[in-house]
């Protein structure tokens, strides 16, 4: 039995994660002793309008120790301007919870969706590690003389050895266990000569304890080019927080868009992680019964492959295949289907594959 929190968050989210659910259902019915049992929480805009409530604390932690994982939706609303309640939801959640991995699958399902495919690019498949928890996103610096012409802003990078150590450990890992052949280190280590250079120094003794992984580095500029350029040349990336963040929007335009990109928060020590579409929650669209489910899927297929069934994870993959080599896809994918018919055709796909296995 697999215990989900799920949090449908704002605008589309709550349209959407409820049809990544009933996927999971629908696989757990064709599979003898795969359970799930899933509480849901109201946490979001409407929550924090409410009673001003984000994500407590205290619930977070409760959350963490009861269940397996925390399935979360798209959050942001224009009520909340500085969006506070999201910040709770997932800057808070991944530090409060050491989800050290941000774990970002950039993967081709059609080739029709690439950009690049009058180029002749039909083979997109490469994993990026974002280290989650340090760099610039900690939240350390300060404003003087906020408001003035002569107004100051410094905002400061954290790298620890052991937060570096960890996020290349983990990269290495996935590789071997994977059978990825190659990892690419990307920093700018030639402009930030005191934070990268740990990333240097960490990433030259860890590689060496991988001699059969093929490891190379590329300053992020570079990468970003190279990317474009031949996306098919890299397998496992890793870099650090604020690039990592940049260069997975790069991948998910590679494979698709970000109607098509899921992510996985991660803490392979404690066991917890966050899974989420990386889609923003589209309140312009919202309600309309026309938002896109695919991302949310592939979430559930990135939750059920950490939770140890990576069987099951890449049955529901190959149903959202399907789904976009049949255009049974909502408007954005070139289907003509609303978010109820996706849903239909992937529950049908899934029950489908399922008695053929």
């Amino acid at each position: 039995m697999h215990r989900i929190a799920v949090i449908p968050g704002d605008g589309i989210g709550p349209e959407v994660i409820p049809v990544a659910v009933d996927v999971l259902e629908a696989v757990a019915a064709h599979r003898p002793g795969l359970d799930f049992e899933f509480e849901w929480h109201d946490y979001g805009a409407e929550r924090y309008l409410r009673d001003g409530t984000g994500f407590p604390d205290a619930e977070r932690e409760a959350i963490a120790e009861r269940c397996d994982a925390i399935f979360l939706g798209a959050v942001g609303d224009p009520r909340v301007p500085g969006n506070e309640h999201a910040r709770e939801l997932i800057l808070e959640t991944r530090f409060k919870l050491d989800l050290y991995v941000n774990l970002r699958p950039c993967r081709l399902l059609d080739p029709r969706l690439c950009p690049l495919k009058d180029k002749g690019v039909d083979d997109v498949k490469f994993t990026v590690f974002r280290e989650n928890t340090e760099g610039l996103y900690v939240g350390v610096g300060g404003v003087f003389k906020k408001g003035t012409a002569d107004e100051v802003a410094i905002q400061s990078s954290v790298n620890t050895a052991k937060g570096v150590e960890r996020i290349l450990r983990a990269a290495y890992e996935f590789a071997r266990m994977s059978g990825a052949k190659k990892v690419c280190m990307s920093d700018k280590s030639n402009a930030l000569r005191y934070g990268h250079d740990i990333w240097q120094r960490s990433w030259k003794r860890i590689a060496a304890e991988y001699p059969e992984i093929q490891s190379s580095h590329l300053y992020i500029d570079v990468l970003a080019m190279q990317l474009v350029r031949v996306p098919e040349e890299f397998e496992v990336i890793v870099t650090s927080n604020l690039f990592g963040d940049i260069i997975t929007d790069l991948g998910a335009a590679l494979q698709g868009g970000l109607g098509v990109a899921a992510s996985a928060n991660l803490n392979p020590d404690r066991g917890i992680g966050m899974f989420e579409p990386v889609h923003g929650s589209a309140p312009d669209i919202a309600g309309r019964g026309i938002a896109n489910p695919t991302a949310s899927v592939l979430a559930a297929a990135l939750m059920l492959e950490s939770l140890g069934h990576p069987a099951e994870a890449a049955l529901v993959e190959k149903a959202v295949e399907s789904a976009l080599r049949e255009g049974a896809t909502t408007a954005d994918l070139g289907g003509s289907m609303d978010t109820a018919g996706a849903r239909a055709y992937l529950l049908t796909e899934v029950a489908r594959l399922a008695s053929g296995m």
